[in-house]
């Protein structure tokens, strides 16, 4: 009868740390290259991220630039529009209720529109010395609300800073 091996009898690894296939589980190779190839991620990590960074600033831009283009595109037309006089005529009879000499104008105050003169003083607003006033009635109103929902029994509560001795 032989007997059988002290490896192949433990089924473990032996001494020199191989497997029963003869294969080393971990060498000094694989240290070695787990450490460079460690090495190698963390000096490429830093470089990436800034490409993606300038890649990100680089797709703002470029919006950017559209948005000026487009906009030089109108302004270079509103430029084309105020060389011509009847547009120049068009807008100071709009904007500035501008007329020919010896012309009649009437400027037609249409309130429910919000456009023209009369729209700041329209007749429903109420004038601004009323609001004053009605915020310092409502302002001297409002202790005594304050007096019936604390129930304190006619005398206020008041801060000690304010509070008459």
């Amino acid at each position: 009868m032989t007997r059988p091996m002290p490896d192949q009898a433990s089924g473990s690894a032996g001494r020199d740390g191989r497997a029963r296939g003869g294969r080393p589980h971990f060498t000094g190779r694989a240290a070695i290259l787990a450490v460079v190839l460690c090495a190698i991620a963390l000096s490429l990590a830093y470089p990436v991220r800034e490409y993606i960074a300038q890649r990100r600033q680089i797709d703002q831009l470029q919006a950017q630039r559209i948005q000026n283009a487009l906009q030089l595109k109108r302004l270079e037309q509103e430029r084309k529009r105020l060389k011509q006089p009847a547009y120049i005529e068009q807008q100071a009879r709009d904007r500035l209720h501008m007329c020919f000499p010896g012309q009649t104008c009437y400027l037609i105050i249409d309130p429910s529109s919000g456009r023209g003169r009369g729209s700041a003083t329209r007749g429903d607003q109420v004038p601004w010395y009323a609001r004053l006033w009605s915020t310092v009635q409502e302002a001297n109103e409002q202790p005594s609300a304050r007096l019936r929902a604390t129930g304190s029994g006619g005398r206020a509560s008041l801060p000690a800073r304010t509070r008459r001795r």
